[in-house]
């Protein structure tokens, strides 16, 4: 699959509401749409960050009212202000793992200076 995720991966998401097989060939096998597979690296985004089933499902769910046609302007206004909280908590999930990385990074020298002494003592 185009998404890298495994078989057991996408039927998870698939249990879990948040995509939907376009349909099945003879043989029984699910077929994604463009719009399944859209769903599925956005949720591959999500997962690293943290994100909750429940978290990617309301994002997911946003996007679909958003992207309906002849959705009123008061009603996209709506959709786009949550939108604008979507963006702002990924903002903090994103400092977040900066900061971690910050860490691991002061860790991973530490240990360099721990192995350089060891050396030469």
């Amino acid at each position: 699959m185009r998404v890298a995720l495994s078989l057991r991966t996408v039927r998870y998401y698939e249990e879990a509401g948040l995509l939907m097989p376009a349909g099945r060939t003879s043989g029984g096998f699910r077929l994604y749409d463009e719009d399944a597979v859209d769903r599925l690296f956005l949720i591959k985004r999500m997962k690293p960050l943290g994100f909750t089933l429940e978290e990617m499902r309301s994002l997911l769910t946003l996007r679909d009212e958003l992207s309906r046609p002849g959705l009123a302007s008061d009603a996209r206004a709506a959709l786009e202000e949550r939108l604008r909280t979507w963006v702002v908590l990924a903002e903090e999930k994103l400092a977040a793992l900066r900061e971690q990385v910050g860490v691991a990074e002061a860790f991973v020298s530490g240990l360099y200076d721990d192995a350089d002494r060891s050396r030469r003592g």
